[in-house]
């Protein structure tokens, strides 16, 4: 097995994540410090990440999270800000964040110690749908509205179609629902500087068919076995 692939099934973190942490060095395997990521895990082998010993998962773990604004989507952070793991029971087993949302985004969050799952839901090619919540100030015209639905470029990037619809407005603010396919950086509050209407608030409320509902900021539930394969399937739905 590839160490990339064995280092996400021993939820360490994903697969794309692994690939980083052997390129700076902090994959050991029997002593050896790899550099390259094409090495084949064998029976026997005992590799070491950041200088902690791995082994495979046994048991694996799907929550569903509302993350909280001011909370860092990471295992940990070196400036010492709370991060999403922060906020799990102290008796939860070890899992990572399944993509991320910023700083100042709240919402959907999955978290897992099944690394072809993160790969499945985060990967570009297979293009789950997000849903989020906009708030802005001002009322954005119809035509700019057509603009976010039909895609705009933000910053050597066109989005592809969006489905835009607008929630409540008054002279003050909008909010709109807007669900993507797509998972640039910092995407939505992109999409809405380039028509000339900063986010104030942004949440994420869906991800496939997976609904933010009840779940309390800061809180977390599992995913039910039917959950979990309903997003496996949406990630292999082509657009």
């Amino acid at each position: 097995m590839r160490i990339n692939r064995y280092i996400a099934q021993c939820g360490v973190t994903s697969r794309r994540k692994a690939d980083a942490l052997i390129a700076e060095g902090k994959v050991e395997v029997n002593g050896v410090r790899l550099m390259e990521p094409g090495y084949d895990v064998k029976p026997g082998d005992i590799v070491y990440v950041d200088g902690n010993r791995i082994d495979a998962v046994q048991k694996k773990l799907y929550y569903a999270m509302n993350k909280p604004v001011g909370v860092i989507t990471a295992v940990t952070d070196d400036r010492g800000r709370p991060t999403v793991c922060d906020l799990l029971p102290e008796a939860a087993e070890r899992v990572f964040p399944v993509g991320r949302l910023d700083l100042n985004t709240s919402g959907l969050l999955f978290l897992t110690n099944d690394g072809d799952f993160a790969f499945a839901l985060t990967h570009p090619r297979h293009e789950v749908e997000k849903t989020y919540i906009v708030r802005v100030a001002g009322n954005i015209p119809k035509e700019k509205i057509a603009r976010l639905r039909s895609g705009v470029d933000i910053g050597g990037f066109v989005t592809s179609r969006a489905k835009v619809d607008v929630i409540t407005w008054n002279r003050h603010s909008m909010v709109l629902s807007v669900t993507i396919h797509e998972g640039k950086n910092r995407q939505i509050r992109r999409m809405f500087e380039a028509v000339g209407y900063p986010v104030q608030e942004l949440e994420r409320v869906q991800v496939g068919n997976i609904k933010l509902g009840h779940i309390k900021p800061g809180h977390t539930r599992a995913l039910t076995k039917a959950e979990v394969e309903s997003l496996l399937q949406a990630a292999s739905k082509k657009y």
